[in-house]
């Protein structure tokens, strides 16, 4: 993977691979008549059910051979996935006195489903993470898990992923993705009117990279936004993957967490305590001092420093980390993903926003036994959107999540102009010649 051009007066490198919004990817989701809620009543999709059953076992078949021709390689085990929506169906109806033949079952669960184009909108605000499978790594690579924005139809936000692996060379290599893409698996479908945490799986025989989380509860039902993911090492020397997110209900936000150990169970669980009322927070990879700590930005425009004695809980107002000191982020800061250990101190990026809301990307160094102190921060943006980068869904803004250190060098993927995600590199070395 070759190298494109540097930024002006940068010393970050710009590589050529660029994700984009993609309106092929589709997944089957169920369809719910009427406004999107498994408790909606049910006289209409009954009706429906009925239309079904009335039809003759000729006229049955017909249309489930059409079903299956219009639909059948465009999705991963289609018939088996409407088999299984005919199965919800039959629970939330009270169906399971009708005797409907294994077609006919079929049929009724395809009327209750559609396709959705998770990513027709936008692909964007990158999380990375090194992957839990490390085998077969030579030195100076590291396999990883890069999370995404995917942005679709009504404009919901959901959580796509790319596996690959990076080379502490600047380069990577991203993994192919399948035709086909999938939903994860809710553990309990009563579960979705809930503010308790709510388990999901990814499907046994799918990958990681054709899997997609989608809002679940009725506070994500309006999209799950930037998730910021980290290896967390825990107390015991084990390693757990936290994610923080912005749950949108389509009127208020909640900071949530996405809990995994293994990328194929996942929690989404609520932030309690009022600091998870705000949105955009990071945690640090491990405790320090025996808490827990997150970058937040309590006030929409400063960034904090939060403890807490439970990861879960975070009821802290916290004390004023960073304010806007330079022009480019004169209108507000924040964080860019979880702070990344180096033997100078916790590496953070951030995000300032400037004049006509330009967005750029800056970094500051955090003391790595007393975060509260600042060692240093970038007076110049490390990257900013030019050129081409500047058009898109929303102009002027490049933005990420999260970076990996592999080496003594970090590949940052970040979001183009909330459209497309593109990735850079640079050594920590020559960021830190930045700091002042």
């Amino acid at each position: 993977m070759s190298r494109d051009q540097s930024q002006p007066d940068s010393p970050l490198q710009i590589l050529d691979t660029r994700l984009h919004a993609d309106p092929s990817r589709v997944v089957l989701r169920p369809f719910h008549l009427g406004w999107q809620s498994s408790s909606a009543p049910g006289g209409r999709a009954m009706k429906l059910v009925e239309d079904i059953a009335a039809l003759s076992d000729k006229a049955a078949n017909a249309e489930w051979r059409r079903v299956v021709q219009d639909f059948s390689s465009r999705h991963w085990q289609t018939e088996q996935m409407f088999e299984t929506r005919y199965d919800e169906v039959e629970a939330q109806l009270g169906l399971q006195d009708r005797d409907f033949s294994r077609a006919r079952k079929r049929l009724i669960g395809a009327y209750f489903c559609h396709e959705y184009t998770y990513a027709a909108a936008a692909l964007m605000n990158p999380s990375i993470v090194p992957h839990p499978d490390q085998s077969g790594m030579r030195k100076g690579s590291c396999r990883f898990v890069m999370s995404l924005r995917a942005v679709g139809e009504g404009h919901i936000s959901s959580v796509a992923f790319r596996e690959g692996i990076a080379h502490d060379d600047g380069q990577f290599d991203l993994w192919p993705q399948s035709a086909f893409a999938t939903s994860v698996d809710l553990e309990d479908a009563t579960l979705t009117d809930t503010d308790s945490a709510v388990t999901v799986y990814r499907h046994a025989e799918s990958s990681l990279s054709n899997t997609v989380i989608f809002p679940i509860t009725e506070q994500q039902r309006g999209g799950l936004e930037d998730l910021r993911m980290v290896k967390f090492e825990h107390d015991d020397g084990s390693h757990e993957y936290i994610g923080t997110y912005t749950a949108y209900s389509g009127s208020s936000i909640r900071s949530e967490l996405l809990r995994t150990r293994n990328f194929h169970q996942f929690e989404l669980e609520p932030i309690e305590g009022k600091a998870g009322r705000n949105k955009g927070m990071a945690l640090f990879p491990k405790k320090i001092d025996g808490q827990y700590m997150m970058i937040g930005r309590q006030d929409g425009k400063n960034l904090f420093l939060l403890r807490s004695d439970t990861i879960d809980t975070w009821d802290d107002d916290g004390i004023l980390l960073m304010e806007p000191e330079y022009p480019w982020e004169f209108i507000q800061i924040g964080n860019c993903g979880s702070p990344i250990e180096t033997e100078h101190g916790w590496l953070m990026f951030t995000h300032g926003v400037g004049a006509m809301r330009k967005y750029a990307l800056g970094c500051a160094l955090l003391d790595k036994n007393d975060p509260s102190k600042i060692l240093g921060r970038t007076k110049e943006p490390v990257l900013t959107a030019e050129n081409a980068d500047r058009a898109g869904y929303v102009p002027n803004v490049v933005y990420t999540c999260g970076a990996l250190k592999v080496g003594e060098r970090l590949l940052i993927p970040y979001g183009i102009s909330d459209s497309a995600v593109g990735f850079a590199t640079v050594s920590i070395d020559d960021l830190m010649q930045l700091l002042v």
